[in-house]
């Protein structure tokens, strides 16, 4: 692993001792990037689509050109820019670069990944990607590259992206690792997604209480550098049982002299690894907590979490619930192939198709009665419910990518098309269940070829308004998710009624 371990088992004096004779040395850290603003992230997102803009348009024209050495030529070109590539990413944090790969296609995703050469890079970029996203870089990795990358995780981040690998390359990894590190990833893949357990890390500093300021300055100074969220230090006992906190500012203000268990505190927040970590996050948000320790039912320090964990899982949990709410299983790939978008988007919106039809059924058991007419008049329904639900799935799509800045003037023609296609298909699909619906109640064979076409039609309808209600307010600066659902809903209802009506008219009359 590529963070140094701190033994707890060992006094901080003990510690400090070792580091001054040459052991318990610390290795260099990584030499990462800084992060960037977001308008920066965007630039550079945008100047890697061209750079990939550029490299395609030169191996086309030198592909077409006829010359000696042809091949010669069209492999410099191609080395060339790749080294333009690799030089540009060399430069940006792992975390710009898995914003970078969530924004493009998957074919530019695929050749900006192969050219990162770091395997500690490649493990910090799998590990900042989104969950659909990983899955193509994992699909397009060869097993030793994913267990080279693995190797550099901690075993919190291993534990994180462990479900996505595969069996043999976390076997291969385990392998590897000492008995303590085994322990300490079997316990984070044991709990659930929303237990506290799932969002610790074993990365801390802990001393003795019987031990000077003096003693912990000289045991901190041993590591090149802290802990990410390092605000204080943990004070246990030999069997490791949490006695209390010590904040870093005591640390820098008080005497060199003064014992760690007189200026400790033990009035602390503590929490359980079964504890839910939605009640974890309001903890660190009502007290503004940095970090806060995590110990079993003996009082054990088990790990710690910290607020970059906390505000990860808030919002994960919150694009999970808006995901939810449009219908959507989980949480897609913008660029995903179509195949896999109606997979996830479908089974909702056949659900409520099947929905409506059992109320349109209830209703068709009167036709005598009621006569043609009305026969029309509730089969519109399904046309515009629908069709508004397929929009509003594209439009949570939409709003989310555009809040992670994702969509672009280079990638929105992709979208689109993406999206009509995967519409059509859906429209297809739903369009024929409902015409075969509509033909089983009324007997006449043209209402259903009517239903269907006003399925297809309203579907596109939806996803269109979906895509561009979101677009346009948000090139006007306004707030893209604000009425945008109102202005889908009255575009649906009203182009579906229009369309099916028009068209019944049209045939049936």
């Amino acid at each position: 692993m590529n963070e140094p371990r701190h033994d707890p088992a060992l006094t901080a004096a003990a510690q400090a001792d070792a580091a001054a004779t040459g052991a318990g040395a610390v290795p260099d850290a990584h030499a990462a990037a800084e992060p960037m603003e977001p308008d920066q992230a965007q630039e550079a997102l945008a100047e890697i689509q061209e750079l990939l803009r550029r490299a395609r348009l030169v191996e086309t024209v030198v592909h077409n050109q006829a010359m000696d050495r042809h091949e010669l030529v069209e492999n410099l070109v191609y080395r060339q820019n790749n080294a333009r590539l690799s030089a540009r990413l060399e430069e940006l944090h792992p975390a710009d670069i898995a914003y970078i790969l969530e924004a493009l296609p998957l074919e530019d995703r695929i050749a900006v990944w192969d050219l990162i050469k770091s395997a500690e890079r490649d493990g910090e970029i799998l590990v900042e990607v989104s969950d659909a996203v990983r899955e193509t870089l994992i699909e397009n990795t060869d097993r030793a590259a994913l267990v080279a990358a693995a190797e550099t995780l901690d075993t919190d981040e291993l534990a994180d992206i462990a479900p996505d690998l595969p069996a043999e390359v976390i076997d291969q990894v385990r392998e590897g690792l000492t008995q303590e590190e085994r322990e300490q990833l079997r316990a984070a893949m044991s709990y659930p997604d929303d237990a506290v357990g799932a969002l610790m890390d074993f990365a801390m500093v802990t001393v003795r209480e019987d031990v000077s300021l003096e003693v912990v300055l000289r045991y901190l100074r041993i590591f090149d550098e802290l802990p990410d969220h390092t605000d204080q230090v943990f004070v246990v006992d030999r069997g490791e049982v949490l006695k209390g906190v010590l904040p870093l500012t005591r640390i820098l203000v008080s005497s060199a002299e003064t014992l760690v268990g007189q200026i400790m505190t033990t009035e602390m927040l503590t929490l359980n690894p079964w504890d839910r970590a939605d009640e974890a996050a309001q903890a660190f948000e009502r007290y503004d907590l940095v970090s806060a320790p995590v110990v079993d039912g003996d009082g054990r320090l088990v790990g710690r979490v910290t607020v970059n964990e906390v505000v990860d899982y808030i919002r994960e949990s919150q694009e999970e619930k808006t995901l939810s709410m449009a219908g959507l299983k989980e949480e897609e790939d913008i660029f995903a192939p179509v195949a896999h978008s109606v997979k996830n988007r479908a089974p909702w919106l056949l659900l409520n198709l099947c929905t409506a039809a059992v109320a349109s059924w209830v209703a068709s058991r009167f036709e005598a009665t009621v006569g043609q007419v009305v026969m029309l008049a509730f089969l519109m329904s399904i046309v515009a419910g629908i069709g508004g639900n397929s929009g509003n799935q594209t439009m949570t799509l939409i709003i989310r990518a555009l809040a992670l800045g994702q969509i672009t003037r280079a990638n929105v023609r992709r979208l689109v098309t993406r999206e009509f296609a995967t519409a059509a298909i859906i429209g297809v699909a739903g369009g024929l269940i409902a015409g075969l619906f509509a033909l089983a109640i009324s007997g006449i064979a043209a209402l259903g070829a009517v239903m269907m076409a006003a399925m297809i039609l309203n579907l596109l309808v939806g996803t269109m308004v979906g895509m561009a209600v979101p677009l346009l307010r948000y090139r006007l600066g306004r707030d893209p998710a604000v009425g945008s659902s109102v202005l889908l809903t009255f575009a649906t209802d009203t182009m579906g009624f229009f369309i099916f009506l028009g068209l019944a008219t049209l045939v049936l009359l």
